[in-house]
């Protein structure tokens, strides 16, 4: 294979071969009738718009949007951006292709941090838990969805809504709520239980292939009662688990929203579900903004009011580290 490119680092006259994610797909009509394909490609650096005009009928039988692919094609400019005009296009696997450099983490927007050693991490954390019935919960449902969770967004289009943000959102909450557990005097295990495990419903609610989507269950259930349910399924497997401290942990998922109007089937009815809702909403809330800026092209030091917030966000700081 030719060197390959990332979307980056394209430039118009270029010839290219490269490895994306085709996240649209159209199957459109010339003015004088003839076939072609206007899809958009994206891998971690960018998105660009392509356009098959040759070979239409048989290249579109050979992907689907939604696939990585592996594409070839040459840039050139349109409208005065750039446009890639594609001349082989194809699903792209590890299997087939890993040994040229194919990654399915290299197309899709991913979090910036290392998921093995956010994972360690996290193990260290549930591993230092003082309460042994929490400690054997959280440890078990994780163990048994470590796949998952290494890969998992934490949404679809809102906050962390990339590769490994489901494991980035926790772990930076579990850290915040080490501290502010401590300085409120908090059942401590009791919190960190909540945080590791009130959004576990949605590595069932969302299916994260390389486009996040809901599943069916997602759509007709949502993470909050899958979720309690995947808790109290456990529990059931846990000889002697405290009846009194099953029912907080449960409450702890079913409340963590913390509104009605948020979809929250409970408002958080002791201290530990309270400070739980919080820092959930502040880890949330403060992503949110960091994409807006990160993803905003307007010129200055605000950008447009497209975003979350719907509101000007000074740009002075994208939250990187």
């Amino acid at each position: 294979m030719k060197p390959i490119s990332t979307i980056i680092k394209f430039k118009e006259g270029e010839k290219i071969q490269g490895f994306f994610l085709c996240s649209e797909k159209h199957l459109r009509h010339t003015r004088s009738g003839d076939l072609y394909l206007d899809i958009t490609l994206r891998d971690q650096t960018g998105q660009i718009n392509g356009k098959i005009w040759d070979k239409v009928s048989d290249l579109n039988e050979l992907f689907s949007s939604g696939d990585a692919v592996v594409a070839s094609g040459k840039v050139e400019s349109f409208m005065e951006r750039p446009q890639l005009i594609i001349q082989k296009i194809k699903t792209a696997t590890v299997k087939a292709y890993g040994k040229y450099g194919f990654d399915p983490a290299k197309v899709v927007p991913a979090s910036r941090r290392n998921p093995d050693k956010m994972w360690e991490e996290i193990i260290q954390i549930i591993k230092a838990m003082k309460d042994k019935n929490l400690q054997q919960l959280v440890s078990k449902i994780y163990r048994q969805h470590k796949k998952k969770i290494l890969t998992h967004p934490a949404s679809v289009k809102m906050h962390h809504n990339y590769r490994s943000g489901f494991m980035e959102h926790i772990l930076s909450m579990a850290r915040i709520a080490k501290k502010l557990g401590a300085h409120y005097k908090m059942d401590k295990d009791l919190l960190l239980a909540g945080v590791f495990l009130h959004d576990i419903g949605k590595i069932r609610e969302i299916n994260s292939e390389y486009e996040a989507d809901y599943t069916d269950e997602g759509k007709l259930i949502g993470h909050i009662s899958i979720g309690r349910q995947m808790v109290h399924d456990e529990i059931k497997n846990i000889k002697k688990f405290p009846s009194e401290l099953a029912l907080k942990i449960e409450h702890m998922v079913l409340s963590h929203q913390g509104k009605y109007e948020w979809q929250s089937p409970k408002k958080p009815k002791f201290r530990e579900a309270l400070l739980l809702h919080m820092i959930d909403n502040l880890d949330a809330s403060i992503n949110l903004m960091d994409i807006a800026i990160a993803e905003d092209q307007e010129e200055g030091k605000f950008t447009s009011r497209r975003n979350y917030f719907r509101i000007p966000i000074l740009k002075d700081s994208d939250g990187t580290e």
